[in-house]
């Protein structure tokens, strides 16, 4: 029993290859050059948020866009990001207090990539639970904006990707 086990591990290993699968970072490669600028909007309501959001956009372009980060002078691509606000809902009390949430996040992209313009407005939610006192709300409602500042680098992310897999395609079949 074994042995048929590792036998068809083997052939799916084998497999996967042979199906034509490449990372995202290909893709991307279809709609940003290899050097990116990155510029993040400060918003005056939220400030301590932009050194996050600008560390991930660096993160995102060295280990998923395959880039270098340069100064705007060299960039062949640009990438800027708003943080256009937030939200919060309350979903349920305790004894007058807030004990979950839901945080509306709204971000905005503005690229100049190899095809031009793109804009993309994302809204990421993000929900949690909050201990029944108030002494943590501030961290917390920080927290929940980097939570959705993250689900919104993520989907941009994908949203970029199959943006490049499509324009990989039209190219491949315009040869």
């Amino acid at each position: 029993m074994q042995i048929k086990l590792i036998f068809f591990t083997l052939i799916a290993l084998l497999m996967i290859p042979a199906c034509g699968y490449k990372p995202s970072s290909h893709a991307i490669k279809n709609i940003f050059a290899d050097t990116v600028y990155v510029e993040v909007v400060v918003d005056r309501a939220e400030p301590e948020n932009a050194p996050f959001v600008k560390d991930e956009l660096n993160r995102m372009v060295y280990t998923r866009f395959k880039g270098r980060v340069v100064p705007k002078a060299q960039a062949k691509s640009q990438l800027r990001i708003s943080y256009t606000g937030s939200t919060f809902t309350p979903l349920a009390y305790e004894d007058g207090y807030v004990t979950r949430y839901r945080a509306n996040i709204r971000v905005r992209f503005d690229m100049v990539t190899k095809q031009g313009r793109i804009t993309k407005k994302i809204n990421t939610v993000h929900e949690a639970d909050i201990q029944a006192s108030s002494l943590y709300s501030s961290t917390l409602r920080t927290e929940a904006i980097r939570k959705g500042l993250e689900k919104a680098l993520d989907e941009f992310l994908a949203y970029v990707s199959a943006k490049g897999m499509l324009n990989g395609k039209q190219g491949a079949g315009s040869k």
